[in-house]
C-alpha cells in the first residue's frame, strides 16, 4: 500500500511536501531522503517485521523514516518528544527490539535485546504488513498500547481529494497526526511545520506559509482566542479549522466564529482504536455532527456511540478487547441524537453524577469560559457521601481577584446560567496549564 504514496511523490517532484520556517523540501528531495533512510535501515540489520521505535516530533527525517520503515514492513512506534518522560513505559509495553533517536536530525539505532513476540505483532508479519503502535492519552487511567494495521489505515486515501497545504498540529504519535500526513502525502498536499505548538508559532507559520487547514484541538483554540495573538498576524488563508479529541464548549464555538467569519469550522470525530471516521458539521456553529464513511458502520446503543471500522486496530498490547461478537466498539462516548445528527455530550467515564442527575463537563466548562475572569477550566467530579459526587472546578484566572472573590464570582455566575445541581460546589485556583501535551483538558473523577 505504500507503494501508492510514494507513485504520487514521484509524479510531482517539484511540488513541496515539507516546509517550515528553516526549510524546504520537495517530493523529490524527500524521496531521496526516504531511499536514503531505507538504505541506512539495511545497513543497520533491522529486518522486516521488528517493532522499531523513533523519537521526533514533525520534520522532514521523521516522516522519511515513518515511510521509510513503513516500506520496510516494521511495526513502528513513533513517539513524540512531548512524551518523553514515558519513553521507557511506552518501549516496554510495546516491546520494541530497535530504539532510533532522531536527536539533532541523526538517526541512531539502538538494539535493546528484546523479543516482540505479542499475537498482534505475529498476524502483522505473518501477511508482511507494516504495522502502527500509538498510546491512548492515559488521562483517565493507564495508557494502552494500540496495535493497528498501517496498510488498513493507509488504504481509505486512495480515494483522491483536495490537495491542500496543512499546518500538522497533532505529533505522529497520535491517530489525528498520522491521519493528517497521509492525507497530505496522497493528495500532493503540503506539510507545514510550526517551530513549537505555541498561539504564537502557530499563527506565525500559518502566515509565512499560506496555510489553507489547521487540524488541531479546542484546547488550544480557546487559548489562540485568549492569546489575541491572532489579531497580529495574516491569517486570510486560512479557510479550514477542524477541532477534535475532545468536546468543544459552544462559548468557545461561538466565539471563533465571531474571530473567523471566514473560515469554516468542522468537528472531527476518531479514535487510536477504530481510525478517524468522514465527518460533517451541520453548520459552522452548531456541535451537532454527521460521522461515518464507507468503511465505518456507527450505531447509538444506551445513549452511547458504537463503531465497527474496517480499519479497526488488532487490539491492545496490554488490555482485553474492547470489540463485541459484531466487532463493535463502545466508544463511551455519551451522545445526543437527532436522526443521522449526534452531539457528542463526553466520556461516561467522565460524567458527574449529582444525587442522581447528570452534569456533563463540557457543559460547565463552556459556562465558565464565558467569564472574562477565567482564562481556561477543567470540571470534574468529587466523591460526597450524601451526594455521591459534587461538581469540582479548576480554574485558571485572567485577573487579580482574590481567591475569596473570585469564588462568589463563580458562583454567582453560574447561578444565573444553569441548574443548581451544575453550580461547582468546589472552587480550585491554579496558574498551572489544565490540559496535557497533546492540548486535550485533563479531567480526574476523585474517588
Amino acid at each position: 500500500m505504500i507503494e501508492f504514496f510514494l507513485e504520487t511523490m514521484r509524479k510531482s517532484p517539484e511540488h513541496e511536501a515539507v516546509v517550515a520556517d528553516s526549510l524546504r523540501i520537495t517530493y523529490g528531495e524527500l524521496l531521496q531522503e526516504i531511499a536514503s533512510l531505507e538504505a541506512w535501515i539495511e545497513k543497520e540489520n533491522i529486518p522486516a517485521g521488528a517493532v522499531v521505535s523513533f523519537n521526533g516530533d514533525y520534520s522532514a527525517s521523521a516522516i522519511a523514516l515513518f515511510m521509510a520503515l513503513a516500506n520496510n514492513h516494521n511495526i513502528v512506534v513513533p513517539l513524540s518528544n512531548d512524551s518523553r518522560a514515558h519513553f521507557d513505559e511506552f518501549r516496554a509495553i510495546a516491546q520494541t527490539e530497535y530504539d532510533i533517536s532522531l536527536d539533532d536530525g541523526e538517526c541512531v539505532a539502538h538494539k535493546t535485546g528484546r523479543d516482540a513476540n505479542h499475537e498482534h505483532y505475529q498476524a502483522l508479519r505473518e501477511v508482511r504488513h507494516p504495522g502502527l503502535v500509538l498510546f491512548s492519552s492515559g488521562s483517565t487511567g493507564k495508557s494502552k498500547g494500540i496495535v493497528q494495521d498501517l496498510s488498513l489505515l493507509m488504504r481509505k486515501f486512495k480515494t483522491p481529494r483536495k490537495s491542500l497545504r496543512m499546518l500538522i498540529f497533532l505529533q505522529l504519535d497520535h491517530i489525528g497526526g498520522v491521519n493528517s500526513l497521509l492525507f497530505a502525502l496522497a493528495n500532493k498536499g503540503t506539510v507545514i511545520v510550526a517551530n513549537d505548538r505555541s498561539p504564537e508559532s502557530v499563527c506565525e507559520a500559518i502566515q509565512n506559509h499560506r496555510a489553507q487547514v489547521l487540524p488541531t484541538s479546542p484546547t488550544f483554540l480557546n487559548l489562540l482566542l485568549l492569546s489575541g495573538i491572532h489579531t497580529r498576524y495574516d491569517l486570510s488563508s486560512l479557510t479550514l479549522i477542524t477541532y477534535g479529541t475532545e468536546p468543544m464548549q459552544q462559548s468557545t464555538l461561538a466565539r471563533l466564529n465571531d474571530v473567523f467569519p471566514n473560515t469554516q469550522f468542522q468537528q472531527t470525530y476518531g479514535l487510536s482504536e477504530v481510525g478517524i471516521l468522514r465527518s460533517k458539521s451541520k453548520d459552522p456553529g452548531s456541535l451537532w455532527v454527521k460521522v461515518g464513511g464507507q468503511e465505518f458502520d456507527v450505531k447509538v446503543v444506551d445513549g452511547t456511540l458504537r463503531i465497527r471500522s474496517e480499519s479497526a486496530m488488532l487490539g491492545y498490547l496490554n488490555a482485553p478487547s474492547p470489540f463485541d461478537e459484531e466487532g463493535f466498539m463502545d466508544t463511551e462516548d455519551l451522545v445526543e441524537q437527532q436522526g443521522e445528527w449526534i452531539r457528542i455530550l463526553g466520556r461516561k467515564s467522565e460524567i458527574i453524577n449529582v444525587g442522581g442527575a447528570k452534569v456533563f463537563p463540557a457543559e460547565v466548562e463552556s459556562t465558565l469560559l464565558e467569564m472574562h475572569e477565567v482564562e481556561d477550566a477543567v470540571v470534574y467530579g468529587e466523591s460526597h457521601p450524601i451526594t455521591g459526587k459534587i461538581v469540582v472546578a479548576k480554574i485558571k484566572p485572567t485577573g487579580a481577584m482574590t481567591p475569596r472573590e473570585m469564588k462568589l464570582r463563580v458562583r454567582q455566575f453560574c447561578t444565573d446560567k444553569m441548574n443548581s445541581y451544575k453550580v461547582p460546589s468546589k472552587i480550585l485556583l491554579t496558574e498551572d496549564t489544565t490540559y496535557n501535551e497533546r492540548f486535550k483538558r485533563m479531567r480526574r473523577d476523585v474517588k
